[in-house]
């Protein structure tokens, strides 16, 4: 197969990237690099089967050019982390919605089976914990900048749902529950790389509001191993949505404690107010947590990596080398996707 990724260059992407050509197929990698990195992708420069088209999904020319040459397409090309929605929600606006728009508009085009990422934070505010793929969805206020990227994500669904019931087009989408692991950096927010960076830079850890807040961490080649599952499936997966993620809850304060613990850093936790990090009005979730039985039911899956095995490899690669500028404001409340 013949495999186009959008945002082939980012965390996920270039994972997914690396795990597709090891089966033996092609990949094009359409990237802008606003967030992906030519260094996730260094390891395939010299692959003969590996191409990265520089660019935009905004570009319909250049989506249209890479997408008449391939068999199936992974759109991953978003903005990544709460810190970057809340400070540029017009670039998360636009990038989604127009990008998504010009994806399915190809795919359907030339017949393509698409798979469309998107994200925990579509269920918004709902309290109704663990979260099924059918609930309903509770966002808030356009007031707060920090649902931007819940409502286009959300309207991508609608987007993927639209093309299959309208046009037969195989779209099939998957809600990513904070995905983790090696690659991904601090620079966007993500809590994980910002708390092991600051535990090895022996630098206070930085946990926002009281850290009792839970999350579910999922290591990226679970993610990756479902992502591909459901692709191989699309005749039966077409129209649907997805969780992927891992049940495993734990909370900020204990997260923190657990990377210290690893790093074997000597550094304090250091609460931060909300209001501080993102703002007056910033609003987060107490608890997200995926409900994962149509996913096992579809397609078998089960996570193969727990925390521990996350921390541990990305503790491995911060040691390795350096990570560049100082993180940002950890994101302890979005997909990481």
């Amino acid at each position: 197969m013949r495999y186009l990724i959008t945002g082939g260059a980012g965390f996920i992407g270039s994972h997914l990237a690396d795990r597709l050509l090891e089966q033996g197929n092609d990949v094009i990698a359409l990237d802008n690099l606003s967030t992906g990195r030519l260094d996730n992708i260094r390891q395939l420069e010299a692959n003969k089967r590996f191409d990265l088209a520089y660019g935009d999904v905004t570009n319909r020319q250049l989506v249209d050019e890479c997408a008449k040459c391939v068999d199936r397409v992974f759109h991953l090309a978003s903005p990544v982390g709460v810190r970057l929605i809340v400070e540029d929600p017009i670039r998360a606006i636009e990038t989604n919605i127009y990008g998504t728009a010009e994806v399915f508009s190809a795919c359907e085009r030339y017949r393509l089976p698409v798979l469309l990422t998107s994200t925990s934070e579509v269920y918004g505010k709902s309290d109704r914990i663990p979260y099924s793929e059918d609930e309903d969805c509770v966002i808030g206020s356009p007031v707060h900048s920090r649902w931007a990227y819940a409502c286009v994500k959300a309207l991508d669904e609608f987007l993927a749902v639209g093309y299959w019931r309208q046009t037969g087009l195989a779209a099939i989408t998957v809600r990513l529950f904070n995905t983790a692991g090696p690659r991904q950096t601090g620079h966007y927010g993500m809590v994980i790389p910002s708390l092991i960076d600051q535990a090895l830079a022996g630098e206070a850890l930085d946990v926002y509001g009281d850290g009792r807040q839970t999350r579910c961490f999922c290591h990226v080649q679970d993610a990756v191993s479902a992502l591909i599952a459901l692709m191989d499936r699309h005749e039966e997966t077409a129209g649907e949505i997805f969780n992927v993620g891992t049940a495993e809850q734990i909370t900020i304060n204990d997260l923190a404690k657990k990377i210290l613990e690893m790093t074997g850093s000597p550094a304090p936790v250091n609460h931060v107010p909300y209001e501080e990090a993102y703002g007056e009005g910033f609003e987060d979730m107490r608890h997200r947590v995926p409900r994962l039985d149509k996913i096992r039911e579809r397609i078998g899956y089960e996570p193969q990596y727990d925390l521990t095995a996350i921390l541990r490899d990305m503790i491995a690669e911060a040691k390795g080398h350096s990570r560049g500028s100082k993180p940002g404001a950890a994101d302890q409340g979005s997909s990481g996707e």
